[in-house]
């Protein structure tokens, strides 16, 4: 039973990835999400169903517009397969639960804001504010710590982020300090600390290796909504084991 709910979600995953790749790319530019139909980005033909499995049609087509033969993003199937893997990995942590709510809503607003954020540079407001009424039911209903946890968490990853945006002049955008603050609705002020310290820590191992390959310029902006998600979604699996292991290393 468990393996079959696991897979479930999984195809589930790469299906909400898919949309998620639409909301993340149509949402920034205010476009709607039902129309026009997807079609290819660089020939403008409208795809059909063979062309939209999630994953599977950019495998079978080589990564290729069937009719233009250009190279697709390699963005789609990238976000529609980590959706599948973290709705699985999620129910195989917590199980069936209201928490795994949480947990799908948690991995739905990272894939949509990295999309974006990748592409855009822009975390979209509407975005957040979709997802905002959503984690608070969610938090009323179903808290493993008291309700000021979560509360707390919020006011630390905005507050510390706003320090930021202001010491920095700008540099750390306003989408990154609302997004963190959401981030910490989620996973609580404990984990959102060892969120932001593996954020920062992947945002600097990733950003010098694309400074030596030359993908970037020094002073270039990237983005840093990914390296939150990224590390928010460590923090909220594995962040009381590395608080352990960072105290049993201090005594």
């Amino acid at each position: 039973m468990t393996t079959a709910i696991a897979i479930y979600l999984l195809l589930i995953g790469l299906i909400c990835g898919s949309f998620f790749n639409v909301v993340g790319l149509r949402v920034p530019k205010k476009q709607s999400l039902l129309y026009p139909p997807s079609t290819c980005g660089s020939c403008g033909t409208r795809l059909r169903k063979r062309d939209l499995v999630p994953v599977f049609s950019y495998l079978f087509a080589r990564g290729r517009c069937r009719h233009c033969k250009k190279q697709v993003s390699l963005l789609y199937p990238l976000g529609e397969s980590a959706t599948g893997l973290l709705f699985m990995l999620m129910y195989i942590r917590i199980g069936l639960s209201l928490e795994l709510v949480a947990a799908l809503l948690f991995v739905s607003l990272c894939i949509i804001v990295t999309v974006s954020d990748l592409v855009y540079m822009l975390i979209p407001n509407n975005v957040l504010l979709a997802f905002l009424p959503l984690v608070l039911i969610v938090r009323l209903f179903q808290h493993g710590e008291p309700l000021w946890h979560y509360g707390l968490g919020a006011l630390l990853g905005g507050g510390i982020l706003l320090l930021v945006h202001i010491v920095s002049r700008g540099q750390m955008g306003l989408g990154d300090v609302k997004l963190f603050a959401l981030f910490g609705l989620i996973i609580g002020f404990k984990s959102i600390i060892v969120a932001l310290l593996l954020a920062c820590l992947a945002g600097t191992l990733i950003g010098g290796l694309l400074m030596l390959i030359r993908r970037v310029r020094r002073k270039q902006a990237i983005p840093f909504g990914p390296f939150l998600a990224l590390g928010s979604l460590i923090a909220y699996c594995y962040g009381d084991a590395i608080i352990d292991w960072y105290l049993n290393v201090l005594t």
